[in-house]
């Protein structure tokens, strides 16, 4: 459980200092991030790309001002808040429905990282670790799911 809060926490606070950037970058156009360290080192160049909002792939569907096209880190702060609350349960639809997400934001993660590191040319040092937490989440999903499959077997 610390691990995952851990975690948790991390990711969340990287998150919200993500959406911070963006939405200070967006009002002010000037604004220097603490993570922007060089032209092919800014995490602000990142979260403000077309791929930092709704993957690159929402506005393909929806106007780019679509309230569906919601920056990134956003749903950072969902997936994140969602893997804490959940992982204080011991059902096992909860630890599957989290070893399902984490799943999917490791896909997320490899695709983003793919647009960071062919399309942007970039490193941002926000994003990485948010990629290095959904794998480590992943793997602290995948082993409590056994331990709770282990536990509800033993009550039989």
């Amino acid at each position: 459980i610390k691990v995952r809060v851990f975690l948790c926490v991390f990711g969340l606070m990287l998150s919200v200092y993500a959406l911070h950037v963006e939405l200070s970058r967006e009002s002010d156009p000037d604004y220097r991030a603490m993570c922007d360290l060089g032209e092919s080192v800014s995490c602000s160049k990142v979260f403000t790309s077309r791929w930092g909002r709704g993957f690159g792939l929402v506005q393909f569907f929806v106007a780019q001002d679509s309230p569906l096209n919601q920056p990134n880190s956003l749903l950072g702060i969902i997936f994140y808040t969602l893997q804490m609350a959940l992982g204080l349960s011991l059902s096992k639809k909860a630890a599957l429905f989290l070893v399902f997400s984490s799943w999917v934001s490791v896909a997320g993660s490899l695709y983003l990282a793919s647009i960071l590191a062919f399309v942007l040319g970039d490193f941002c040092m926000v994003c990485v670790s948010t990629y290095i937490i959904n794998f480590a989440l992943l793997f602290t999903n995948l082993k409590r799911r056994k331990a709770i499959e282990g536990m509800k077997e033993k009550a039989r």
